[in-house]
C-alpha cells in the first residue's frame, strides 16, 4: 500500500511529536529555549522541528494539545462516574499539581499567542472546549437545560483559567476555598 506524501507527513509529524513528549515528559520547554535545544533533547533536528510544526510557538501548542489529550482522558474517566463538583474539583487538582506548573505556564504564553494570531494556533483553539462540552453534559445529566449548561460550563472553565493564571502570577494565592466557591457559583 502507497501512503500519500499527506498521510507520510502526518506519521512523521505524529512520531516526532511522541518523540518529544518523552523527551519532556509533563513538562513543556520554555519559550526562552531554541528549537536547536528542543531538537538536542529530542534527538532530532531543529529543521524537523521547523517542518513539522513551523516554530517554537508551534512546538509548544502541539505538545500542549497533546499533553492536555491525556489529561482529558483521565478526567473523561472521573466525569463518567462522577458529577459536575467531581469534575470541577478534578480539573483543579490535575492542574495545580506543582509538577504541573511549567504546562500550565506554557498554556498562558500559547493562549496569549493565539490572541494575537488566532490563525496560526486554530486546532489549539479548537481543542480549548472539551472540558467544558464534558462540564456542559454533566450539568444537562444533573437536570440544567442545554443553555444553562453550557453557559454554568464556561463561567466554571473560565474561572478555573484565572484562578490558574492567578496561581502562575502570585504562587498560594488561591486556596480550594475559591473552589468551593466556583462550585456554589455554579449552583
Amino acid at each position: 500500500m502507497v501512503l500519500s506524501s499527506t498521510e507520510r507527513t502526518g506519521d512523521a509529524r505524529e512520531r516526532l511529536l511522541s518523540r518529544l513528549l518523552d523527551a519532556f515528559g509533563e513538562d513543556l520547554p520554555s519559550p526562552e529555549v531554541s528549537l536547536r535545544e528542543i531538537a538536542a533533547r529530542a534527538g532530532t533536528s531543529h529543521a524537523l522541528l521547523r517542518y513539522h510544526f513551523g516554530s517554537l510557538p508551534g512546538v509548544l501548542a502541539a505538545m500542549l494539545e497533546a499533553q492536555r489529550s491525556r489529561d482529558n482522558e483521565t478526567l473523561f474517566e472521573t466525569a463518567r462516574h462522577g458529577t459536575f463538583d467531581d469534575l470541577v474539583v478534578a480539573i483543579w487538582r490535575v492542574y495545580t499539581r506543582p509538577e504541573q506548573l511549567s504546562r500550565v505556564r506554557g498554556f498562558f504564553h500559547v493562549a496569549g499567542l493565539a490572541a494575537y494570531r488566532p490563525e496560526d494556533f486554530r486546532e489549539f483553539i479548537d481543542s480549548l472546549d472539551d472540558l467544558t462540552r464534558l462540564l456542559a453534559s454533566l450539568a444537562e445529566r444533573a437536570g440544567r437545560d442545554a443553555g444553562e449548561a453550557q453557559t454554568v460550563a464556561t463561567v466554571a472553565i473560565a474561572a478555573i483559567r484565572g484562578l490558574m493564571l492567578q496561581e502562575v502570577l502570585s504562587p498560594g494565592a488561591c486556596t480550594e476555598d475559591a473552589v468551593a466557591l466556583i462550585l456554589r457559583m455554579s449552583r
